[in-house]
């Protein structure tokens, strides 16, 4: 279908055309006239996405869809609705309890069937690319909206502040709890403790073991000494008994036998030459030889005397190891004793210290869920508040004629087609072509047209056929 044969279909049922639009179009104005006015009040409010000091599990830094998407839920959930319902007190207003029961037949909850109502005509407008959140609501009566939407975006506030203080509080005693019984148990290991160190006579302090270690390694030290001077001294008593006393240093390094060596050194060669110039028989040598004997006889009995000494030190010295050694035992076993009672010690004060690290712990949790059930503010606040709006939102004139228009429009120009679909006649030259297949040679003009006034008459038929000059019969 061409351009112009659509254009002649109109022309030709254009009573019908307009009869469809205007039929489409006056209901749609006077339904638009006579429909409620409705009126629209937003009220925005804002997030804070900053670290709260008081919470360990704050808000992310970033509004992300999945936390926008929870607030959303939030304000159209109904336990904010409720929470409106409660504020305003409307479940006891006459007016609403009469609606209510006209429509209800006083079946089901007031307070429920505000809230299917409240939440029918509530829109949450989350904003793209920040993190404010707009709550309109719609109502016959601009003062009564901007009330609505004032009263839902104040319960969404509040409605924050308790999901996030009424856990606290729930914390707060569950840790108040928790912290009685860890004081309890660090009440009684501390009582173990003071027990254990009044019992033992001990205090659990690293300054006694490390006196008594250290005494330990002195008296191992000592008996080292001593087991080396006592090796010592059996060498030389084994010397003395094997004859060889008067090689010992300490003998032959001995002043009197020095000196008797010296004299008895010196009376041999005083001897010798006595000898030799009177004889073995002179008295002088005879008495030179008695001298000599004494003198070795000293000599002897000086150096038994030395040697017994050094029996005698030897004697002391193994005594000294002894006792040493019976010392170092002695002090290894109280450094052992020392050593089990300081690690059962340890023991009862690594509980005492895991007492007082869960108590502090608990302690820490319990201030700070304190804290957080005494706040008194959101992260959320009213950015802007809602005031009664002073046009209408619905219905919109424009828009219902607008679309009434083009509702119209296509419904008419349905109906006139499906009518010439059903009842095809023939508008025009090319109808006849498309019709018959055959080209049209000539056309007939109208009898009933009138006649111009001024202008030469017109033959009553008058073909014209195509591609040639124009060809008038006459009448007959």
């Amino acid at each position: 279908m061409t351009l112009s044969q659509f254009l002649s279909i109109l022309l030709a049922r254009r009573w019908i055309f307009i009869a469809v639009f205007l039929g489409v179009l006056i209901p749609t104005f006077v339904v638009t006239l006579l429909l409620p006015k409705k009126y629209t009040s937003s009220a925005s409010v804002v997030i804070d996405v900053k670290a709260d000091p008081l919470s360990p599990m704050a808000f992310q830094s970033m509004m992300t869809p999945a936390l926008m998407a929870t607030q959303i839920d939030i304000i159209q959930s109904d336990r904010v609705a409720r929470k409106v319902v409660r504020t305003l007190k409307l479940a006891d207003n006459a007016q609403i309890r009469e609606q209510w029961r006209s429509e209800t037949q006083g079946q089901g909850d007031i307070e429920t069937w505000l809230i299917r109502r409240f939440q029918k005509e509530l829109s949450v407008v989350p904003s793209r690319e920040s993190s404010v959140i707009e709550i309109a609501y719609s109502a016959v009566d601009p003062r009564f909206s901007a009330g609505l939407a004032n009263a839902f975006a104040q319960a969404y506030i509040d409605t924050v502040l308790e999901l996030r203080v009424d856990p606290a509080k729930q914390f707060s005693e569950f840790f108040d709890s928790r912290a009685k019984e860890a004081r309890d148990k660090l009440e009684e290991a501390q009582t173990r403790l003071s027990a254990f160190q009044r019992d033992k006579g001990v205090v659990m302090t690293d300054e006694r073991m490390d006196i008594e270690t250290q005494r330990l390694n002195e008296l191992n030290s000592q008996l080292v000494a001593i087991q080396a001077m006592n090796s010592d001294a059996s060498s030389r008593v084994a010397q003395t008994n094997a004859g060889s006393a008067d090689k010992l240093q300490e003998i032959s390094g001995n002043p009197v036998v020095a000196g008797l060596r010296s004299d008895l050194s010196r009376l041999e060669a005083r001897l010798q030459e006595m000898t030799a110039k009177l004889g073995d028989n002179h008295p002088q040598v005879i008495e030179a030889k008695a001298n000599i004997k004494d003198l070795r006889a000293s000599l002897e009995s000086e150096v038994k005397r030395l040697s017994a000494g050094v029996g005698i030190t030897g004697n002391i010295t193994r005594q000294r190891e002894a006792q040493a050694r019976a010392e170092l035992d002695a002090q290894r076993a109280k450094v052992l004793r020392m050593k089990e009672v300081r690690d059962e010690g340890v023991m009862i004060l690594r509980d005492v210290d895991n007492a007082q690290r869960v108590y502090d712990t608990i302690m820490q949790r319990l201030n700070q869920t304190r804290l957080e059930s005494l706040a008194t503010s959101s992260n959320v606040s009213v950015l802007n508040a809602a005031v009664p709006p002073l046009e209408h939102s619905s219905p919109k004139m424009a828009l219902n004629t607008a679309l009434g228009v083009f509702v119209g429009l296509l419904l008419a120009t349905g109906t006139v087609l499906g009518i010439e679909l059903r009842n095809r006649r023939v508008r025009g030259v090319h109808d006849i072509e498309e019709l018959l297949g055959l080209p049209v040679i000539g056309t007939l003009t109208d009898p009933s047209a009138r006649r111009s006034f001024g202008k030469k008459p017109t033959s009553d038929i008058q073909s014209r056929l195509l591609g040639h000059a124009p060809v008038t019969s006459k009448a007959s």
